[in-house]
């Protein structure tokens, strides 16, 4: 299965209600899952045991409630003792390194005090030899930056705020 197929049920699971997907296509398996609110949730890629005969590719969607842990795991999530100012969270889609430019002699896609309109590039996550725009999901003013360049950074890491 390629990125592109991943990144298209990455797209999927955000539009639609649903907190996980599973898709098997012959031996390969891949399960996307989120919890409501920023919560943290799994997200991997599996093999799956190799069978006698492929198989059709199949969805499973399993809806799942927010439980009180969760709750408490989001709000304590982050690196602690790093203050985290009132606004929208922007974190981190996957695994990789942040860049917070183009290139390390260009200047830095967003600073402390900008206003950004959504849809526009925040910073880079390098993952798998691929870069991955991140882009801002609402419009305001960059009031944090919470990666530096350079920096790895785990899914569902928290990278910066606008308000």
């Amino acid at each position: 299965m390629d990125l592109r197929k991943i990144k298209a049920l990455i797209d999927l699971l955000e539009k639609s209600g649903l907190t996980e997907i599973e898709i098997k296509e012959g031996e390969e398996s891949v399960r996307l899952s989120r919890a409501n609110r920023g919560a943290p949730a799994p997200q991997y890629i599996q093999a799956a045991p190799a069978e006698a005969a492929p198989q059709a590719p199949a969805l499973t969607a399993v809806p799942r409630a927010s439980s009180p842990a969760a709750q408490q795991t989001s709000e304590s999530h982050g690196k602690p003792g790093k203050e985290v100012p009132d606004g929208h969270t922007i974190r981190s889609p996957m695994v990789g390194t942040f860049y917070a430019s183009a290139n390390p002699d260009a200047p830095p896609f967003v600073k402390i005090g900008q206003t950004v309109k959504a849809g526009d590039t925040l910073g880079i996550i390098e993952a798998m030899k691929m870069f991955n725009p991140i882009e801002a999901d609402v419009s305001g003013t960059v009031r944090a930056i919470l990666v530096h360049t350079g920096q790895p950074i785990e899914f569902d890491e928290p990278m910066f705020v606008i308000g």
